[in-house]
């Protein structure tokens, strides 16, 4: 009886097992239907030339920037490089809106002498403005995007966060290849590798930077003027007539302590709290820029932000790594890479001896520009401080400045020799001498805001 009733209870249990394989095989395919990955649909430009109207429509550029037309447009791969708050952006935009212009006002084809009526920007699109800010490249790819836009018989693509999207420059350089007839413009942070830093698009990528105003487009931009720019040699040899044929039309004076506090940034014309606006732009430089490019931990974030502090109490100053690690509890080769982080990513400047560069400690560190020199509102910075600050500022754009064992300040090109002071001397000095508080050049003495007509 025991032997049955064991058998009976196997039975039993032996029957539920099967059972419920049963129902699992009848679950199995539908789990795996759900997890099979869904392709991805066709990529469609509808939205990205909604949002590309738009901006383009609303986009505003005060004057039209030099940069403009230094760049050889017929490039089939360009970067604008700049940093961040110098309007990269409004820049894109404002050559979609001239390249839209030119192609409307073209004439219209004739067929067999009767004119044809030009097809809308509706009908053909040359231009296509797309940031990566867009989600939809989590699932598209960057060569989808220029492969839809091509067969549209797009020219122009307007590229614009590109940082964001993993492998831009092999797939940047996949679209250079595969799209002859597609010419590619995109923004780049300081800190993106390009050049000769990337090997995917070293030699096919022409790089051009954009910077902020210099004194001269804050000038235009403020008095409606369209004011010239100048060569350093025209500025050197003939500082005088230029600086008074200027102020005949107006008097830069009035205009250059308000352009020291606020006027390189674009941002100044928005009807915002341009320190506010300023304070999130160099966050963002640290937070992003430095952070998330340079793949360092975001621990690290409070040690950057007091670096940066700690330069800009006494900047221009003398850089004493000792200490500052110390302060910062980290190694002194660490803070020397940060330091260059800063740099790198246009917060500040490292003026070197002729033939001297990183990882050599510099002679002298200055504030990016004048106006981030004046973010900590816990230091009345000097005039004298802030005169040299916007002289490097200034000039090291287009023109290589260093530190010389001379009396002199700076050397700029291995050949000019410069001073900078506050006031005029009542005698005429040896070399070229910027003077921040003089409107009009006499002998070697020139106007400090002269030097802001360079670009």
């Amino acid at each position: 009886m025991q032997i049955w009733i064991f058998f009976c209870n196997f039975a039993a249990i032996f029957s539920k097992k099967l059972n419920f394989c049963k129902k699992m095989e009848n679950i199995e395919p539908i789990i795996e239907e759900q997890l099979e990955p869904k392709e991805p649909q066709q990529m469609t430009l509808d939205p990205f030339f909604r949002i590309h109207d738009f901006l383009v429509a609303h986009a505003f550029m005060p004057i039209r920037r030099q940069l403009m037309d230094e760049i050889d447009w017929e490039d089939r791969l360009i970067a604008i490089k700049g940093g961040r708050g110098v309007g990269k952006t409004d820049f894109l935009l404002s050559r979609v809106k001239e390249i839209e212009t030119e192609w409307r006002n073209m004439p219209e084809p004739e067929y067999k002498g009767r004119r044809k009526p030009r097809k809308s920007l509706k009908d053909i699109r040359p231009c296509l403005y797309v940031s990566f800010n867009d989600f939809c490249f989590t699932e598209h790819t960057l060569l989808e995007l220029a492969g839809a836009f091509a067969k549209t018989g797009g020219k122009y693509l307007f590229l614009d966060q590109l940082f964001k999207y993993p492998n831009w420059s092999r797939e940047l350089k996949r679209c250079y290849s595969k799209y002859r007839d597609l010419h590619i413009v995109f923004c780049a942070t300081p800190v993106m590798p390009i050049d000769e830093d990337n090997n995917d698009i070293k030699g096919i990528v022409k790089t051009y930077n954009l910077r902020g105003f210099s004194f001269r487009e804050y000038l235009n931009i403020q008095t409606g003027l369209k004011l010239r720019s100048y060569t350093l040699e025209e500025i050197i040899q003939r500082h005088a007539s230029i600086s008074r044929e200027i102020c005949e039309r107006v008097r830069p004076l009035d205009y250059f302590r308000n352009y020291l506090d606020h006027g390189y940034y674009p941002s100044y014309l928005e009807s915002k709290s341009f320190e506010t606006e300023l304070l999130k732009v160099m966050n963002s430089q640290l937070e992003v820029d430095v952070l998330m490019i340079k793949q360092i931990d975001v621990a690290c974030l409070h040690k950057l932000r007091k670096l940066l502090y700690i330069l800009m109490q006494d900047a221009p100053c003398a850089l004493n790594v000792s200490n500052i690690s110390e302060a910062i509890g980290l190694s002194r080769a660490t803070t020397m890479n940060y330091i260059k982080y800063l740099k790198d990513s246009r917060l500040i400047n490292l003026l070197y001896p002729e033939g001297k560069a990183f990882p050599m400690k510099p002679t002298k560190v200055y504030m990016h520009n004048t106006n981030v020199a004046q973010m900590n509102i816990a230091r009345v910075i000097a005039p004298i401080d802030l005169y040299e600050t916007y002289f490097y500022m200034a000039v090291h754009g287009a023109h290589k400045v260093n530190a010389t064992d001379r009396s002199a300040m700076f050397i700029v090109d291995g050949k000019y020799y410069f001073d900078v002071r506050e006031k005029a001397s009542m005698r005429d000095t040896i070399r070229p001498t910027a003077v921040g508080e003089v409107e009009l050049g006499r002998g070697n003495q020139m106007p400090l805001w002269l030097l802001g007509f360079l670009y």
